[in-house]
């Protein structure tokens, strides 16, 4: 079993960053790939960001120059970097990893329970 934990989430004024963590744990055999999604009361849940295997990102519009997802292995951990807050990116957080684990050995999606970001106007 793979578990994922966010954490970095915050209140914050708009203009302000944050740095959201996603540390993953448990029989892993290798991370192919991380993504961080988001969701605000009364909205669809949207991709922000995702980082691949190969090292490919990708960024949801609504951040693109503002974001970056990045990873340390060591610590099979991801991170997204969130600059020029801004009270539209009040959501929960989560972050999403394709995990081949050791029991399977088969990549399957796991989810982890969110971190809150709030941005004060």
């Amino acid at each position: 079993q793979v578990q994922l934990v966010e954490s970095g989430g915050g209140l914050v004024q708009a203009g302000g960053s944050l740095r959201l963590s996603c540390a993953a744990s448990g029989s892993i055999f290798s991370i192919n790939g991380m993504s961080w999604y988001r969701q605000a009361p009364g909205k669809q849940r949207e991709l922000v960001a995702t980082l691949g295997v190969d090292g490919t990102t990708a960024y949801a519009d609504s951040v693109k120059g503002r974001c970056t997802i990045s990873r340390d292995n060591a610590k099979n951990t991801v991170y997204l970097q969130l600059n020029s807050l801004k009270p539209e990116d009040t959501a929960a957080y989560n972050c999403q990893g394709i995990v081949t684990d050791t029991p399977t050995g088969r990549a399957d999606i796991y989810w982890g329970l969110g971190t809150q970001v709030t941005v004060s106007s």
